[in-house]
């Protein structure tokens, strides 16, 4: 099943749409009290995040579900606002090849979504050491994508400073996984839980 569409923008009406049909899905699955709120705290991670994102782009929100295996998705395509200033301020984030600027792993997507949408093909071969942690090949988008599990893999082996974060974080701990990709000229968000 899939849920309306709901168009994003930065006030809070489109933020708290998204939020309503969250509640929406859940009811209509039968999830309990305790899975609702799960599926909620997930979508209030996606709010979280999409205001500063929705300052250059335009997006989609909706929810998939079979049963109760459900899909957060949110699409975002570059507008009229994405000058190449605003690209060049973008790409200054990780201009030491290192992913410092964003603590927490909310950051990290948001970053792997911000650098997909001003070229990812660019920025991968300027700062490798960013895009390596956490990409992986992906049939679901039409190039590699950059998956929650995949990151907490490589942190986990390397035994990482970052690890502590992970396991502070919301996302990481209910989500199942995270995968950002491209998909033509849109980036896609996709936050997957089964209950």
């Amino acid at each position: 099943m899939k849920s309306d569409v709901c168009l994003l923008s930065k006030d809070m009406d489109s933020l708290k749409a998204l939020l309503d049909e969250t509640e929406k899905a859940a009811l209509y699955s039968n999830l309990d009290k305790k899975q609702t709120l799960r599926l909620r705290l997930l979508a209030e991670e996606l709010v979280g995040m999409l205001p500063e994102l929705l300052d250059y782009t335009n997006g989609s929100f909706w929810i998939e579900n079979d049963a109760k295996k459900f899909e957060l998705h949110v699409t975002l395509s570059p507008n009229e606002s994405l000058t190449a200033e605003k690209r060049e301020k973008l790409l200054e984030v990780s201009s030491s090849g290192k992913n410092s600027a964003a603590s927490g792993i909310m950051a990290k997507i948001k970053i792997a979504a911000q650098f997909m949408l001003i070229d990812y093909q660019e920025n991968a071969v300027l700062n490798p050491t960013f895009f390596d942690c956490g990409l992986r090949d992906s049939t679901a988008f039409s190039t590699i994508a950059w998956s929650l599990n995949v990151y907490r893999e490589k942190l986990n082996q390397e035994k990482k400073e970052d690890w502590d974060e992970l396991e502070k974080s919301i996302i990481a701990n209910i989500a199942d996984d995270v995968c950002v990709g491209l998909q033509g000229k849109k980036v896609d968000i996709i936050v997957k839980k089964t209950f």
